[in-house]
């Protein structure tokens, strides 16, 4: 049977960074601090950066810094994690477009070199250390598995799949497709350094879709 969401299985919003009590925090200097953090991992790499660099990059005390993130991993993950903040999935009119949209969204995003050091750097040293690792997992995979239930949610609703599935059947399923295609975009970009345009797009999607990668939509 075709997934269809459910609110239980909906994917979680990635988890908000650490609050210290007192004032406010400000939404400008927390883009400086990630924003630094990127910057500096794609300039030093994971051994070479640390927080009083990010701190003067970003123009904030180091207290501030660590009032925000108290520790290394929960500072560069949630930096990476904030360059997939933009990704959006809009209705297309059908499964293909919306598909389509999306993956040239995530190769645009693939296509900046500070996303590729950053996201390099980031799952070379995760390779090594398991609480990163999850950390990676939990805040930045997870969270846009969002993505793929909102794209189904659209097919639903246009009638292309139908309103049919178990909570575990669809969470598997968001799980298979998500994996898909996240991994081969990233393979081709970031392993071999192909260019994701719109002729590979097309012809992944062909391949995604007659398939039957999704259900009860062959070659929607």
């Amino acid at each position: 049977m075709a997934p269809t969401p459910q609110p239980a299985t909906q994917p979680a919003t990635r988890p908000v960074p650490h609050r210290a009590k007192g004032r406010p925090r400000s939404a400008a200097a927390d883009r400086a601090i990630l924003d630094a953090t990127r910057e500096a991992l794609a300039e030093l790499g994971w051994g070479g950066l640390t927080m009083g660099d990010v701190a003067v990059r970003a123009g904030v005390a180091k207290t501030t810094l660590y009032r925000r993130w108290p520790s290394k991993n929960e500072l560069v993950v949630d930096a990476v994690a904030s360059l997939f903040d933009e990704l959006a999935i809009a209705d297309r009119g059908s499964l293909r477009a919306d598909i389509a949209d999306v993956v040239t969204q995530f190769a645009d995003l693939l296509a900046r070199p500070e996303s590729q050091a950053a996201l390099l750097a980031l799952f070379a040293e995760g390779s090594r250390d398991p609480q990163l690792r999850r950390r990676i997992r939990e805040h930045i995979v997870d969270p846009q598995k969002r993505l793929v239930h909102e794209g189904l949610a659209h097919a639903v609703a246009r009638g292309e799949i139908p309103a049919e599935g178990d909570a575990v059947e669809i969470a598997e399923q968001i799980d298979i497709i998500f994996d898909t295609i996240a991994g081969a975009v990233e393979h081709r970009m970031l392993v071999i350094g192909e260019p994701a345009d719109s002729e590979w797009i097309n012809r992944f999607i062909d391949l995604l879709l007659n398939q039957g990668l999704v259900p009860g939509c062959p070659g929607c």
